[in-house]
Protein backbone atom coordinates (compact mmCIF):
# COMPACT_ATOMS: atom_id res chain seq x y z
CA UNK A 1 0.00 0.00 0.00
CA UNK A 2 1.81 3.31 -1.03
CA UNK A 3 2.05 6.30 1.41
CA UNK A 4 -1.27 8.09 0.14
CA UNK A 5 -3.58 4.89 1.04
CA UNK A 6 -2.45 4.30 4.14
CA UNK A 7 -2.80 8.13 5.27
CA UNK A 8 -6.47 8.55 3.20
CA UNK A 9 -7.40 4.96 5.23
CA UNK A 10 -6.23 6.48 8.63
CA UNK A 11 -8.23 9.88 7.91
CA UNK A 12 -11.58 7.74 7.53
CA UNK A 13 -10.91 5.68 10.44
CA UNK A 14 -9.62 8.82 12.81
CA UNK A 15 -12.51 10.78 10.89
CA UNK A 16 -14.99 7.79 12.76
CA UNK A 17 -13.25 7.83 15.76
CA UNK A 18 -13.03 11.18 16.67
CA UNK A 19 -16.44 11.68 17.68
CA UNK A 20 -16.42 8.87 20.10
CA UNK A 21 -13.13 9.96 21.85
CA UNK A 22 -15.63 12.87 22.48
CA UNK A 23 -18.10 11.59 23.87
CA UNK A 24 -15.59 9.66 26.28
CA UNK A 25 -14.83 12.85 28.47
CA UNK A 26 -18.73 14.10 28.18
CA UNK A 27 -20.08 15.48 31.34
CA UNK A 28 -23.83 16.45 31.72
CA UNK A 29 -24.69 19.48 33.06
CA UNK A 30 -25.63 20.33 36.69
CA UNK A 31 -28.72 21.92 35.50
CA UNK A 32 -30.78 22.05 32.80
CA UNK A 33 -32.69 25.41 32.55
CA UNK A 34 -36.79 24.88 33.41
CA UNK A 35 -36.14 21.70 35.16
CA UNK A 36 -35.38 20.68 39.01
CA UNK A 37 -32.26 18.87 40.43
CA UNK A 38 -32.77 15.65 42.19
CA UNK A 39 -30.26 13.84 43.82
CA UNK A 40 -31.14 10.19 44.91
CA UNK A 41 -32.60 10.67 48.08
CA UNK A 42 -35.18 13.02 46.03
CA UNK A 43 -35.92 10.78 43.26
CA UNK A 44 -36.80 8.05 45.92
CA UNK A 45 -39.33 10.69 47.42
CA UNK A 46 -40.47 11.29 44.32
CA UNK A 47 -40.55 7.50 43.45
CA UNK A 48 -42.39 6.54 47.20
CA UNK A 49 -44.88 9.67 45.81
CA UNK A 50 -45.70 7.33 42.80
CA UNK A 51 -44.40 9.58 40.62
CA UNK A 52 -43.88 8.43 36.98
CA UNK A 53 -40.26 8.07 35.91
CA UNK A 54 -38.53 7.85 32.36
CA UNK A 55 -35.41 5.84 31.58
CA UNK A 56 -34.23 7.19 28.26
CA UNK A 57 -31.41 5.02 28.41
CA UNK A 58 -30.73 3.12 25.72
CA UNK A 59 -33.52 -0.66 25.68
CA UNK A 60 -30.48 -2.99 26.38
CA UNK A 61 -29.10 -0.79 29.52
CA UNK A 62 -33.29 -1.03 30.39
CA UNK A 63 -33.91 -4.47 30.10
CA UNK A 64 -30.19 -5.19 31.61
CA UNK A 65 -32.13 -3.07 35.16
CA UNK A 66 -34.39 -0.61 35.88
CA UNK A 67 -36.13 1.46 38.52
CA UNK A 68 -39.70 -0.35 39.01
CA UNK A 69 -42.40 1.28 37.16
CA UNK A 70 -39.89 3.30 34.89
CA UNK A 71 -40.96 3.26 31.31
CA UNK A 72 -38.58 3.30 28.49
CA UNK A 73 -38.86 5.99 26.01
CA UNK A 74 -35.25 6.05 24.45
CA UNK A 75 -33.63 9.40 23.51
CA UNK A 76 -31.76 9.96 20.59
CA UNK A 77 -29.75 12.96 19.19
CA UNK A 78 -31.89 12.63 16.27
CA UNK A 79 -35.36 13.55 17.58
CA UNK A 80 -37.15 11.90 14.79
CA UNK A 81 -35.45 8.69 15.82
CA UNK A 82 -36.40 8.77 19.64
CA UNK A 83 -38.95 7.03 21.67
CA UNK A 84 -39.63 10.06 23.84
CA UNK A 85 -41.67 12.54 22.06
CA UNK A 86 -44.19 15.32 22.98
CA UNK A 87 -47.03 12.59 22.54
CA UNK A 88 -45.54 9.84 24.27
CA UNK A 89 -44.21 11.63 27.25
CA UNK A 90 -47.50 13.21 27.73
CA UNK A 91 -49.47 9.70 27.17
CA UNK A 92 -47.37 8.61 30.23
CA UNK A 93 -47.32 11.19 32.41
CA UNK A 94 -51.18 12.91 31.90
CA UNK A 95 -50.64 16.14 31.47
CA UNK A 96 -48.15 18.66 30.86
CA UNK A 97 -48.04 19.94 34.41
CA UNK A 98 -47.53 16.64 36.38
CA UNK A 99 -44.22 15.44 37.61
CA UNK A 100 -41.89 14.13 35.95
CA UNK A 101 -38.53 12.19 36.97
CA UNK A 102 -35.78 11.86 33.91
CA UNK A 103 -32.67 9.61 34.17
CA UNK A 104 -29.99 7.63 32.14
CA UNK A 105 -26.43 6.28 33.52
CA UNK A 106 -24.92 9.03 35.71
CA UNK A 107 -22.89 11.99 34.29
CA UNK A 108 -21.58 10.85 31.24
CA UNK A 109 -24.91 10.13 29.89
CA UNK A 110 -25.81 13.24 27.40
CA UNK A 111 -29.84 11.50 27.34
CA UNK A 112 -31.06 12.68 30.63
CA UNK A 113 -30.30 16.64 30.04
CA UNK A 114 -31.40 16.48 26.24
CA UNK A 115 -34.74 14.56 27.20
CA UNK A 116 -34.95 17.31 29.90
CA UNK A 117 -34.29 20.05 27.83
CA UNK A 118 -36.73 18.77 24.88
CA UNK A 119 -39.87 18.72 27.52
CA UNK A 120 -39.33 22.11 28.75
CA UNK A 121 -39.10 22.94 25.10
CA UNK A 122 -42.20 20.94 25.09
CA UNK A 123 -44.04 22.79 27.62
CA UNK A 124 -43.98 20.27 30.50
CA UNK A 125 -43.73 22.05 33.65
CA UNK A 126 -42.93 19.50 36.39
CA UNK A 127 -39.51 18.07 35.11
CA UNK A 128 -37.00 16.34 37.53
CA UNK A 129 -33.58 15.94 35.86
CA UNK A 130 -32.15 13.15 37.91
CA UNK A 131 -28.18 13.35 36.45
CA UNK A 132 -27.08 10.67 38.64
CA UNK A 133 -29.55 8.41 37.44
CA UNK A 134 -29.50 4.20 37.49
CA UNK A 135 -25.85 3.66 39.15
CA UNK A 136 -27.13 6.29 42.21
CA UNK A 137 -30.41 4.59 42.52
CA UNK A 138 -28.59 0.97 42.97
CA UNK A 139 -25.60 2.28 44.91
CA UNK A 140 -28.24 3.85 47.64
CA UNK A 141 -29.37 0.09 48.03
CA UNK A 142 -33.25 1.44 46.06
CA UNK A 143 -35.59 -1.38 44.69
CA UNK A 144 -34.97 -2.04 41.03
CA UNK A 145 -36.40 -4.43 38.48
Amino acid sequence: MNAFRFIARLGLVLAFLFPFALLADYESPETVDGTTYVGPEEARALFDQRVPFVDVRTSSDYDAGRIPGAINLTVERDQSQSDITEESLLEFVGSKDADVVLYCNSTPCWRTAAAAERAVEWGFTSVHYYRLGFPSWQEAGYPVE
